[in-house]
């Protein structure tokens, strides 16, 4: 699948704003801390990206009811559903001047997760958590994400690359007054 800028203008995509708030403190105390133990760009986004996917729990794997969806509050509360850990891990990204497109997935709803770019090409990852049948991992020598779509069932990719999240996502998670009411309202689409 070709994956397509929304904006062809890739400063766009190591921008922060109110979802992806990398000038946040805690952001920037977080990637600090995990650039500490990187020798490159590379090593710190597998670092970044391991950080989000494995210390920071699935809201509905955990059980947790709060909803979370601009990056200093995941890392704050420690906890998300996948489109707030993919604004979490776009922040630690951005935060570090590698350029982050955040990215959707249908299923029965959407799902969210990044692209980064690096030599010329964008590598989505898939920071949601891994438990039992999912086993997402950190490549950019092809994808390992959490699940993959079967066009058969109505499922897909979507090709766009987006430097801000998406209306229909953000709208969702600012409406929700818990998880419980989230799963109600998540986007079956992006339209």
């Amino acid at each position: 699948m070709e994956l397509i800028q929304e904006n062809p203008d890739l400063s766009a995509y190591l921008a922060a704003d109110e979802v992806v708030d990398h000038h946040h403190p805690l952001v920037r105390e977080t990637a600090a801390r995990l650039a500490k133990d990187a020798t490159d760009s590379y090593a710190y986004a597998r670092l970044a990206f391991e950080f989000v996917r494995d210390t920071i729990p699935h809201s509905q794997d955990s059980g947790d009811p709060r909803v979370t969806w601009r990056a200093s509050d995941v890392l704050a509360q420690g906890t998300g559903i996948c489109y707030a850990k993919a604004h979490a891990l776009a922040a630690l990204l951005r935060a570090e001047d590698i350029p982050t497109a955040l990215c959707y997935q249908r299923f029965d709803v959407v799902h969210g997760l990044v692209a980064v770019r690096f030599n010329g090409a964008w590598h989505r990852q898939d920071p949601r958590g891994n438990k039992p049948g999912v086993d997402a991992r950190f490549s950019l020598d092809g994808e390992r994400l959490a699940f993959l779509p079967d066009p058969e069932a109505g499922e897909l990719d979507y090709p766009g690359l987006y430097a801000t999240a998406h209306p229909a996502v953000l709208d969702a998670l600012k409406a929700a007054r818990d998880r419980p009411h989230l799963w109600e309202t998540l986007p079956a689409t992006l339209s």
